[in-house]
């Protein structure tokens, strides 16, 4: 019997997130669309900066703001020496409405914590002031910079979660487009490959889902793609040509209403002949890494062996 179904039959109400865990939700998304309007949205992005500033395990670590062409960025990287012949590009989430490098702080953190790679995080633009395709011309220009300071294409991990996985990408697909080398690897964390909300799992998952509702998914799609066709691959990555795309890691917990995105990622992407691999984690939800938990400390290790089988 499912879970779902054990609860109705008992009459048991769903299962609540503790105050911690309510607190690190806050720091991942806003929750109603009542509340994409400017004053509601600057609210969320500053609590954002401030929370994910308090989070983030930074023992050992230091960060190192930069500005790339008037895109605010930073680096996290080992305090200790290290090698700094590969990178990981880090595109955080928020639904391309919220967001910021102090939220970028906590996945930030711990890629370099497991991996040992220096990380560059970025602030690209948002929408609902700065809608498609901002977030993606900011993200290609943080890769031209990358090349310019002498990495290599597949020296480089692009990783992203929820609209961050989105984001990567969709990057990839421009780079692929204009016949540019291509990251060597991809990490993604509960992304969000279909703006047109065709998986099921938006309905079947949905009350399971303790972070995302459809109704917040559907204002931030408005605020950001507005009148743009849907099944663009820059908006929904779902639909794109993944032909030579690099070995990619895929991550999704089990009670997410972006379940479907995930899955049917994994199978477009094996259809075009691309290494790739889903992890399920079951009674997990949607960027469940940045809680302080057993299995997102599990699943980023997890990351870690992955790069160090594919590159």
């Amino acid at each position: 019997m499912s879970k779902e179904k054990y609860r109705k039959k008992r009459g048991t109400p769903e299962p609540k997130l503790d105050p911690a865990m309510r607190v690190l939700k806050a720091l991942h998304s806003v929750s109603t669309p009542d509340e994409l309007t400017p004053d509601e949205l600057e609210k969320q992005r500053r609590s954002q900066e401030v929370l994910g500033n308090l989070v983030a395990p930074m023992a050992g670590m230091v960060w190192e703001n930069i500005d790339i062409n008037g895109i605010p960025a930073a680096w996290m990287c080992l305090e200790r020496p290290h090698k700094r012949r590969r990178a990981i590009l880090y595109c955080h989430g928020g639904g391309y409405t919220s967001g910021n490098l102090g939220y970028s702080k906590v996945l930030a953190s711990k890629l370099t914590q497991r991996t040992g790679f220096d990380v560059l995080a970025f602030e690209y633009r948002l929408a609902p002031e700065f809608p498609y395709p901002a977030a993606i011309d900011d993200g290609e220009k943080v890769w031209d910079h990358l090349m310019y300071l002498g990495y290599g294409a597949r020296d480089i991990v692009i990783a992203g979660d929820s609209a961050g996985g989105n984001l990567a990408l969709a990057l990839c697909l421009r780079l692929k487009a204009k016949h540019r080398m291509l990251p060597g690897a991809i990490l993604l964390m509960s992304p969000w490959t279909d703006m047109t909300l065709s998986g099921i799992s938006y309905e079947q998952r949905r009350k399971f889902d303790p972070i995302l509702s459809l109704e917040y998914i559907q204002a931030v799609i408005k605020a950001y793609a507005g009148d743009n066709d849907l099944t663009s691959p820059t908006l929904s990555p779902l639909f794109g040509n993944f032909e030579g795309f690099p070995p990619t890691l895929i991550q999704v917990g089990t009670h997410e209403i972006l379940y479907s995105d995930s899955e049917r990622l994994r199978d477009r992407m094996l259809e075009a002949g691309v290494s790739c691999r889903l992890e399920v984690w079951d009674d997990m939800w949607h960027v469940f890494q940045m809680f302080p938990l057993k299995k997102a400390s599990c699943a980023m290790d997890s990351m870690a062996h992955f790069l160090l089988e594919e590159l």
